[in-house]
């Protein structure tokens, strides 16, 4: 299983961007899809995640403002982050739990301006 994310950037406070993250391989039973991410000095946190069955679930610094959506069919998830905030500046990395097996892609840069 290899993922690709993909959608990452430079963009102004209050901006919008849309990081994708495609899932290859032969995969059954996906446990959930998420994004996390890492800002310098800082561990790697939850921003959100999406189950099987379709549950979502984000970190309350992102609520209202992210959304976390995924196409069954393509393996694929999707995160649509609108109101940038300069503190939402990290590297983004999606992770696959496949039959609790862990999946991680290699990240990509999300940079906000003030």
């Amino acid at each position: 299983v290899q993922l690709q994310a993909s959608g990452g950037g430079l963009v102004q406070a209050g901006g919008s961007l849309r990081l994708s993250c495609a899932a290859s391989g032969i995969i059954f039973n996906i446990n959930y899809m998420g994004w996390y991410r890492q800002a310098p000095g800082k561990q790697r946190e939850l921003v959100a995640t999406v189950t099987g069955g379709g549950i979502t679930n984000y970190a309350d610094s992102v609520k209202g403002r992210f959304t976390i959506s995924r196409i069954n069919a393509k393996n694929t998830v999707y995160l649509q982050m609108n109101s940038l905030k300069p503190e939402d500046t990290a590297v983004y990395y999606c992770r696959l739990v496949v039959t609790g097996i862990d999946y991680w892609g290699q990240g990509t840069q999300v940079t906000v301006s003030s």
